[in-house]
Formats: structure tokens, sequence, C-alpha cells
């Protein structure tokens, strides 16, 4: 077999933006006495390793934290172009999402850590020898703990944002279940409340690979000429593998599976995945120690928050922030339904939070590559506090909505587009407003006007939120788009009091005529212009159809409104607006 000339595209990952050596920025503080752990014992005289970017402002009201993944640290960012690359260049810097001209970013190691703060390599002060395996158990509190201490070092009080993905958003959310007051935005990416089993199952298998090296001497290699390479390797081998996704793995070796590289490696290379993972483990060992990746990867998996919505609610009840949360489609590490739970929880809670599922190939890995940071970048903007001020427009039929909608009541919108009623509404006085839809770049352009907006298929009912928990509830020119109407209209008269739905009318006169006199597909300029091939709409009904539902479920008409949009005027109820109405507006109650 011909082999490919070039191992580039192969060996290309997430981990080539990761220094080999010593970091030219890093900074570190120790500090007196002593750090008690969550699961008993202490450490005395921790070392913590961080870098900054940008400048903290007189108040201190500028300081975002950023918190890394398992095998990160604390270089997340270019510091100048002649600088290394960092592991989130594309979120951090001059300009970019986390703008470190209006920003001071503060990225620490963590604990247990192997590139500067305190972790297994370092000398336990009771023996004179590096700690080893006798590191103590830490967890992901106890990191927050260390972190809080550097940010009391450092002079800040309350941080801007707290933001971290994978093993950083657990590090995020224990800042807020902790410390509740401790920020203003937490930002929790590709991450859970706690792992699944199988995520947990396969740390085990990592642990255990570089527990049974034979270089491992009981975590006392550090003076042996060799050390447990080859079970962290595997460890990392594996890990890699949980970081991809199906799709992923088959467009990056599918179509030369038969064809490896050949690097020098212990490990198999009969397939080009061999060889990926052998480079992808072997390079993983200039640069983390064995200790450390047991004991993150242990912290890692003693995190819980809570296996239910109610254990979650509980957890989260005091904490005073905004959230944002962000998940991505292929991650089957962090799956998209664990972070719907935390999402259900907050919004149970009426915290103001928003979500999106970034629909991507990539996996876990989704979070830390340009293409996707591409995607939900604009997100973590916005909650920062960069919003789009452009005025919205509102077209007549909203107008009249608008105006069924009392003052400072609170609002959701299902199916709310880029968010401008809502961004009216917020105009008028309304403090309490979330929005619900499924297009991606609808999520964005409502989460830049600073709105909150929750990803989620209307179609699966409304279970992130509670009875009667909003005023009223909106489906603006939806209707027609969703599957499974009663359930909806259900869901809708269970967290609404008030319900007002507008949806076009397809038994509207011009759309009769395309049937009956032209014997073609209705098609008419608004919700109407599509071809019968493209169209959104799912469902086709009209003002007759939508009553009869209404008296089948013993709901209530409190106002009708009819309009023919295409000729800017309201249509009377004895006027016939089953035929003369292109559009209905219905103020409904349970």
């Amino acid at each position: 077999m011909s082999q490919p000339d070039s191992t580039t595209d192969l060996f290309a990952s997430t981990d080539d933006d990761r220094v080999v050596g010593p970091l030219k920025h890093v900074r570190s503080v120790t500090f007196d006495g002593d750090v008690a752990l969550e699961l008993g014992g202490r450490l005395s005289n921790v070392c913590c390793a961080f870098e900054t970017w940008g400048t903290l402002n007189s108040d201190a009201s500028n300081a975002v934290l950023v918190c890394h993944a398992v095998s990160g640290d604390s270089h997340a960012a270019r510091h100048d172009p002649d600088d290394d690359p960092g592991w989130w260049d594309d979120l951090i810097g001059p300009g970019k999402p986390v703008d470190t001209d209006r920003f001071f970013v503060v990225c620490p190691n963590v604990l247990g850590g192997c590139r500067g703060t305190t972790g297994p390599s370092d000398l336990n002060p009771q023996t004179g020898r590096p700690f080893g395996a006798d590191f103590p158990r830490i967890t992901i509190g106890d990191m927050v703990t260390v972190q809080r201490m550097l940010a009391d070092h450092l002079g800040i009080g309350r941080w801007h944002a707290i933001v971290g993905g994978s093993l950083g958003g657990h590090q995020a959310m224990a800042w807020v279940a902790k410390h509740p007051d401790s920020t203003d935005l937490c930002v929790v990416i590709a991450s859970s409340a706690r792992l699944t089993s199988q995520a947990l199952g396969f740390d085990i298998i990592g642990r255990n690979a570089i527990q049974t090296d034979p270089h491992f001497y009981g975590g006392q290699y550090y003076d042996k000429p060799k050390r447990p390479n080859t079970g962290l390797a595997i460890a990392r081998m594996l890990g890699h593998v949980t970081y991809l996704s199906t799709e992923a793995m088959e467009q990056k070796f599918g179509s030369d599976r038969h064809d490896p590289r050949q690097i020098v490696s212990v490990f198999e290379q009969r397939f080009s995945i061999g060889s990926y993972l052998a480079h992808q483990g072997q390079k993983f060992t200039t640069r983390f120690d064995a200790n450390s990746y047991v004991t993150l990867t242990m912290a890692m998996d003693l995190f819980d928050l809570g296996v239910n919505r109610l254990q979650l609610m509980e957890t989260f009840n005091d904490v005073d922030c905004q959230f944002l949360v962000v998940s991505f489609s292929s991650d089957w590490l962090f799956t998209t339904d664990q972070s719907r739970a935390i999402v259900n929880a907050l919004t149970a809670l009426g915290k103001p939070v928003t979500y999106g599922e970034i629909t991507t190939p990539r996996g876990h890995d989704s979070f830390l590559i340009a293409e996707d940071i591409a995607q939900y970048g604009p997100l973590v903007q916005a909650r920062l506090g960069d919003i789009d001020t452009t005025p919205a427009s509102i077209s007549n039929v909203e107008e009249l909505i608008l105006a069924e909608i009392p003052d400072r009541a609170s609002v959701l919108d299902l199916g709310c587009g880029d968010g401008h009623l809502l961004a009216a509404l917020r105009k008028r006085g309304h403090e309490v407003l979330v929005g619900v839809e499924v297009e991606q770049e609808s999520i964005v352009k409502t989460g830049r006007r600073g709105i909150d907006v929750i990803d989620y298929d209307l179609n699966h009912g409304l279970p992130a939120f509670i009875d009667n928990q909003f005023d009223v509830v909106i489906l603006s020119a939806t209707l027609q788009a969703v599957a499974n109407v009663e359930t909806l209209f259900q869901e809708m008269i269970r967290v609404g009091r008030r319900i007002i739905v507008s949806f076009p009318n397809f038994a509207y006169r011009e759309l009769r005529e395309d049937y009956v006199v032209r014997g073609r597909s209705p098609k008419a300029p608004g919700e109407f212009a599509f071809e019968w091939y493209n169209t959104p709409n799912r469902r086709f009904p009209s003002i007759a159809d939508v009553h009869d539902l209404c008296r089948q479920m013993s709901l209530r008409l409190e106002k009708e409104i009819y309009v023919d949009a295409s000729l800017g005027k309201r249509i009377d109820a004895d006027d016939d607006p089953n035929l003369n109405a292109d559009t209905a507006i219905l103020v409904i109650s349970g």
C-alpha cells in the first residue's frame, strides 16, 4: 500500500495548542498556612500558578476567571503575536469574545496539576520526597478554594464572569454552588452536573493503565530511570477517543484507515487511527504527569451536583448570577441531555439562563475548535455585555400582539426567532423575558440582543418550565411548524396564565383559489411564501380548525383579532374571517 505524503492532517488535534516546556508568562503565588480539603486532610503552603491578560480596572469589576480542562494549563491564550499559541486562542484575546482589551482575564493551573500549581510531583514537606500517589484525594471544590485564595490575592471580590469547558465547566459550577455571590455570569461549556457512568468507566480504565504500568512504582517514579509513560499514553489514547465523535473519526480516518503513518512507537499502527492515537499518547507524556492525571480524573469522577432536577435546584437555589450553557450535538462524553438537565433546573428556579446546542460533527473537542467557537463565541460575547442595541423592527401584527401583553408581565416567547419581539418588550420595561428557539442563527441573534434564550424543540413540550411560571406565553407565527400541537397547547396553558397565539390562516381566500381555481399548492406573500417542497409548515390550520381545537380542549377564547396583513386592515368577526383574514391572533386562557 502507498503511504500518504504528509502526516499533518492525520496528527492534527486540539492538543497541538498545548505548550511543551516552560510557560513564558506564568506567575505564581504561595499561600501561607494550610488549605483544608473537602475529603479530609490539609495541604500547607500551596502554590498557585496563573497567567493574566488585560488590565484590572479600579473597582476590580472587569475580572474574568477562565477554568481549564483536565489536560489544560494556565496558558489559555497568546499574550502577544510572538507568544506560543494558547488552547483557547479563538475565544480569548483583543477584540475576541472574551475581549482582553475590556476584561482582566485570569487562568490558573488547577490544584493537583503539573504546570506550576501544587500537585503530586511537588515535594511533600513531611517526607522531603515528591507526594506521588500519596498526594491527598482532592475535589473540584478544593480547586475552587485555591482559586478563591488567588482572587483575594489579586484583589478581586466578585468575578464579572467565570468561564469553563469540560472540567473547567465543573469548576465554574462549583464556584457558584460554593460561593453563590461570586460572579455576575457563569459560563458552562461542554460540561455536566456529574459524569455519566460510561464516562466514569473510561476514566477508571485510564487510571488502571497508569497504575499497573511496571514503571509506576506505587507512584514514586520521579527518581527512577523510567516513568509510567506507557500507561499514561494508553490513558490519553483512550481519553482522545472519547473527545471525538463517530462522524469526526470517519471523516478523519475512514478514507485511509488501512494506510497508517509510520512513527516510532511501541503501540499498534495497523490502521491510520492507530498511528494517530500512538502519536497523541506519546506526545502527551512529554508534558503531563501520570500522578496528576490520576488525581484530576478522580476529582472529576467524584464531582456530583445532583442526579435529578430537584437536587440540582437545591444546588443552584441561592446562586446570584446569569448563566450561559453550551453543549454540542455530537458530544457523547458530556451529552446535550446533561446540559439540558442543568438548564431545566435553572429555568425552574427562574434564574436567567441562555442555552445553545451547537450542531457539529466534532464531538467533545468542539469547545476548543475554531469553527465551533465561531458559533458559540457570540453568545459568550453577548453575555459578557456586548449587546446589540439596534432597534427591533416590529410588524403590524406584532404591534397587535404587544398591545395584548399587560405592563411588566413576565413573558415566554415560543419560536422567538431573532428575539425582536422580546427586545421590544424589554424596551417597554418588562424584566422577565425568555425566548425558546431551535434555529442556531436566531439563537445567536436573540442572545446578542441580551435576551435569555433556550435552545429547545417545541415538539418535546416545555419540561424546562414549571406551572404558572409566566404571565404570558406567546406562540407567534410558529403554530404551523409544530408537529405535536395539542401537547404544546396543554404545555402553554400549564406554564402560562395567558396565551397569545398568532398563526397564518390556510383557509384564506387567495389560498383557496390556488387550490380550487389554479390547481396549485397555496402560495402567497408572508408566511405562505414557500414552494410545496421547501415549506417549513407542517400543519395547515384554518381559523375554524383552531376554534375547534380550543373547544375540544375546553380552552376559553378571551379575545379574537383577525387581520388581512396583505391589505393592512383588521377583519371584523362577523365578516367571515376564516375566508377574509390571512392572520389570526387569539388570546386564550385555560
